[in-house]
């Protein structure tokens, strides 16, 4: 018997989901959801990613690049754009913070506003 499974989006930890469930519709240009103040949903006007946030009051942001004996990266969100100075602009504007360390050329690191890392990348 084969199934078949998608994965339709990513659940992140924040102190306040709604704040930073607005972060992420700016960034992205995508719907908001907000359901209480324990989870909220951002997706795709499509319908096809989503991006959850679910509250946990006890949330440490990672470092990056990581450090050892602190909160390391357990994941990271990347995000295709189409012009990366454009992308960059609405990054900040929205809320987000340029990491000091950029590992490549063609790709920027951010942190949300609760220390969340993505990146921006070209094709």
């Amino acid at each position: 018997m084969s199934h078949k499974y998608a994965l339709k989006g990513v659940v992140l930890d924040a102190p306040d989901p709604r704040e930073l469930g607005e972060f992420y519709s700016r960034l992205l240009g995508w719907d908001l959801n907000a359901h209480d103040d324990t989870w909220v949903t951002v997706r795709d006007p499509d319908g096809t990613t989503g991006l959850s946030i679910q509250l946990e009051p006890k949330y440490q942001p990672p470092t990056w690049p990581s450090e050892q004996n602190i909160q390391q990266m357990q994941l990271h969100l990347d995000i295709q754009v189409d012009d990366l100075e454009s992308a960059h602009r609405r990054a900040m504007d929205a809320g987000a913070r340029l990491m000091e360390f950029q590992p490549q050329p063609d790709v920027r690191v951010y942190a949300d506003p609760v220390g969340h890392i993505f990146c921006l990348f070209t094709s």
